[in-house]
């Protein structure tokens, strides 16, 4: 039971983590129609530019404020000067466009931070361990589990019950129409891709006090970010988050009774998803 305990918060901590990325991503393919190659980096990015604005500022809530309002403007510029160009050319024009941003973007940390590692502390008040069932769990990974749901909810209440949300799911659905209203689909664009790019930064900005930074660490997390949003349904924003939940779970009772076929997890769910529901558990829709 202890066991099944740990096993279930590590693997809601991860997965909250990879919600918040994932979501990020499947918004900017649901309204944009872009797969970006290039959100794991703007993860990675955000990671750094947390531990940057933390050391400057000498506070980590300042980082986490700062870090992905920077990267922010990263994606803007991205978006209005390169992205912009490709929306209506053939999707490989976009993937190999948002492939060379990951290369560039990842060489780019390399010659400012360097190759090394980097360790960033959480803050002070959640620091340590709490008692849970008897047993010592970090306090920042608990606080994982309960801002993932907390920043989904938010997600969830603008798409729903703001002006611009609606908007936005309307251009989801057809942007055409959307233009035809009268609504500035361009406009609309780099706010949601300025939305995405702060998802991807926030995850990063967040998973700095647990895990050690470096040049690569937008690597992996881009890969299950991908089965994520395959696996709950392209542009699907609840798909986004059971598919995250699934595979943090999976991965992390994987660890403890899968050995070394905790590696080949997520691809084995994606596997039989796309199998039984090639289009995902979720239909499209924010």
């Amino acid at each position: 039971m202890d066991v099944l305990l740990m096993n279930t918060l590590n693997g809601l901590s991860w997965g909250m983590l990879l919600f918040l990325i994932a979501v990020g991503l499947t918004t900017v393919f649901g309204v944009l129609g872009v797969l970006n190659f290039a959100h794991g980096s703007l993860f990675m990015l955000g990671a750094y530019l947390c531990m940057q604005s933390m050391q400057y500022f000498d506070n980590f809530w300042f980082g986490l404020i700062v870090g992905p309002l920077c990267v922010v403007v990263v994606g803007v510029l991205i978006e209005k000067f390169l992205l912009k160009k490709v929306y209506t050319r053939d999707v490989s024009y976009q993937l190999l466009l948002t492939f060379a941003l990951l290369l560039i973007l990842d060489d780019s940390v390399r010659m400012i931070w360097g190759g090394g590692y980097h360790i960033v502390e959480p803050p002070v008040i959640f620091s340590g361990v709490m008692n849970i069932a008897g047993h010592d769990y970090p306090v920042y990974r608990f606080f994982l589990i309960i801002i993932g749901p907390v920043i989904g909810g938010l997600l969830w209440s603008f798409f729903h019950f703001t002006r611009w949300g609606k908007i936005v799911r309307a251009a989801s659905f057809d942007n055409i129409m959307a233009e035809g209203v009268g609504i500035n689909v361009p406009r609309l664009y780099t706010m949601v891709f300025a939305l995405g790019t702060w998802l991807a930064a926030m995850g990063g900005a967040l998973a700095a006090p647990q895990q050690s930074l470096n040049p690569s660490m937008g690597d992996k997390i881009i890969i299950e970010s991908f089965i994520v949003v395959v696996v709950g349904g392209m542009g699907s924003f609840p798909g986004a988050f059971v598919g995250a939940l699934l595979i943090g779970l999976l991965e992390s009772f994987g660890t403890m009774y899968a050995g070394r076929l905790q590696m080949a997890i997520p691809y084995i769910l994606l596997a039989v998803v796309l199998l039984i529901r090639p289009n995902g558990l979720f239909r499209k829709g924010v």
